[in-house]
């Protein structure tokens, strides 16, 4: 029998796009003939789309690349042309230069003949010229905006959306001057209770029926419609109803105006005021991405962050709302040492030194899935040079068809690939609490976690010659720590979280900690060198890519390289 190993065969080439040759405001371009549509279905290229790809723009309402299509609000209505055919022969017609000749859709000796067409819902064809620069392109923009326009009220000032919303956009970039109309608005209900989240103007309502679709087609919840005829149609909750489900404020973030409105925003601040920081959602293991928006350090909204790889464009209510907290009057802000105020070099020291005279096996780390992947690396590091049992807690709640994970922890993948819980999270805390009870474990680490609640009460805690305790917020266990180390939000430090399906993903520093608070990496990365570990880096760059050479499941990967969306590795 031969040796010899047949090379597996190479995978084979993706087949070739299919594209089209098309013209827009005269330029000779191709585009696909066929790209996905909101579920991800490959369905033919609309015009929209040919332009956008040409470089060039069309406005609309309607229209969102993860809704479906309803072509409703006229918006983007765009004049074109086709290449004529003879009726006879069915051949095209030539020019005298032998080019196809061109039929536009307006043609004033030409009545029958469209004006125009929605340019979301029509696919292009072969031969195809667009003009979304045309002069006739730009009368129907006008007199789409005018017809918007007039029964809109003007209170931009007092609008939430103000500095966000396409109907003013458009309506400095596409309408018109002045306005003709002279006659009564149209008065329709102000500020109407919709739900326990949103607020409705449903003057300001374009009925772009954005919200309709994604509560119907997205969060799987029939719960909006339009009411009422003509000028007076509406949009409402069913009938007996409020609009309540984990994902409504999204409605907010796809109104092009101010219709829809957050409870929880209204009001509050000037979008153009804010500081935007791109992060993550830390509220469950689906790692949504988002966007904070703060101003002079204080945060007033988290709004959801484009990533087709982990939550599209969408996030739910849950966590979107998980941010006041952060600011919360009780926050922990001061190094202390047996109840006594002291600094950090101070504090530091006092923890090395506790350490190092530690007996091999006689210390134990408490280490939380909410603290970040090189934080847990530093605190397996730790560990390792004192034989220390590691463990972390497990939170577990319901999860939906959508976004909301089940592992409530942003982080559980980080706690196994760095090997703070191999296995099963939560297992080894019984035997933590024996040790500590038989007398062999005399040093405790805890960060992020209110272990008294998890078998390890207060009596025994107190039988510890040293509890050192990190935390944000104070419980239980901080009021029992012999040195209490204050630590971060997320948003207020950077760092990694692997999500659920191992997609590694770094979020940024939004606002900055209060009082003596310190990002926990640095405070364990002082640790660290204090004990002769982890050494070698000084920023959270360095500490990223010396982990990623040490932990197996994130060879190769450099902090680099993530980007705003992350990159998934082997779990």
């Amino acid at each position: 029998m031969s040796n010899v190993v047949t090379p597996a065969p190479a995978p084979a080439a993706p087949p070739p796009v299919e594209k089209i040759r098309i013209k827009v405001d005269g330029r000779d371009i191709e585009v696909p003939k066929m790209l996905p549509d909101w579920q991800g279905k490959p369905v033919p290229t609309t015009m929209l789309q040919a332009v956008q790809i040409a470089g060039g723009e069309v406005p609309h309402y309607c229209y969102h690349p993860k809704l479906p299509v309803a072509g409703n609000c006229r918006m983007c209505l765009v004049e074109f042309g086709t290449p004529m055919m003879d009726p006879a022969t069915r051949k095209p017609v030539l020019n005298e230069d032998g080019t196809p000749k061109i039929l536009r859709s307006v043609l004033p000796y030409e009545p029958q003949t469209p004006r125009g067409a929605i340019a979301c819902a029509t696919p292009i064809s072969p031969g195809m010229e667009l003009y979304p620069s045309s002069p006739a392109t730009r009368q129907m923009r006008e007199a789409v905006l005018e017809s918007l326009l007039i029964n809109h009220p003007l209170d931009c000032p007092i609008c939430d959306q103000a500095g966000e919303c396409k109907l003013q956009e458009y309506s400095v970039e596409h309408g018109q001057a002045a306005s003709r109309f002279v006659e009564p608005k149209v008065h329709k209900p102000k500020a109407v209770d919709l739900g326990p989240r949103i607020i409705l103007d449903d003057e300001r309502c374009i009925l772009c029926t954005r919200c309709i679709r994604f509560t119907k087609d997205i969060a799987g919840d029939d719960a909006l419609g339009i009411v009422n005829r003509g000028s007076y149609n509406t949009i409402a909750a069913a009938p007996g109803r409020q609009f309540d489900n984990n994902y409504t404020l999204n409605t907010v973030d796809l109104c092009p105006v101010g219709a829809l409105t957050s409870k929880d925003f209204r009001f509050k601040m000037r979008v153009w005021f804010l500081k935007e920081t791109k992060s993550l959602c830390n509220s469950c293991g689906t790692g949504c991405n988002i966007q904070v928006g703060s101003r002079e350090n204080v945060i007033h909204r988290f709004e959801p962050r484009e990533n087709d790889a982990v939550n599209s464009s969408w996030m739910c209510d849950a966590g979107r709302l998980n941010y006041q907290w952060v600011g919360r009057s009780d926050r922990l802000q001061e190094v202390l040492i047996r109840g006594a105020r002291s600094t950090w070099t101070t504090a530091v020291a006092e923890v090395v030194s506790r350490l190092i005279s530690a007996p091999k096996g006689s210390v134990a780390v408490v280490a939380s899935a909410r603290q970040t992947t090189e934080e847990l690396y530093l605190l397996r590091a730790i560990a390792a040079r004192h034989g220390a049992i590691t463990d972390s807690i497990p939170r577990e709640g319901e999860g939906d068809r959508l976004l909301v994970s089940e592992d409530r922890n942003p982080n559980s993948q980080g706690v196994r690939l760095t090997g703070i819980a191999y296995t099963e999270m939560g297992i080894r805390l019984p035997e933590i609490a024996e040790g500590i009870r038989a007398g062999r474990i005399r040093t405790l680490l805890v960060f992020g976690e209110d272990v008294t609640q998890y078998g390890l009460d207060a009596e025994l805690l107190g039988q510890l010659e040293t509890l050192v305790v990190s935390d944000i917020l104070p419980n239980a266990t901080t009021a029992l720590a012999h040195i209490l180390l204050p630590g971060c939000a997320h948003v207020e430090k950077r760092g990694t979280y692997i999500n659920v399906k191992g997609r590694v993903q770094r979020f940024m520093k939004a606002v900055e900690p209060r009082g003596d608070a310190r990002p926990e990496w640095e405070f364990l990365a002082e640790i660290a060198r204090g004990l002769g570990v982890a050494s070698g880096f000084s920023t959270i760059e360095g500490l990223f890519n010396r982990m990623a050479g040490e932990v197996p499941a994130l060879a190769g990967v450099e902090w680099a390289k993530l980007g705003d969306g992350g990159v998934t590795v082997p779990v």
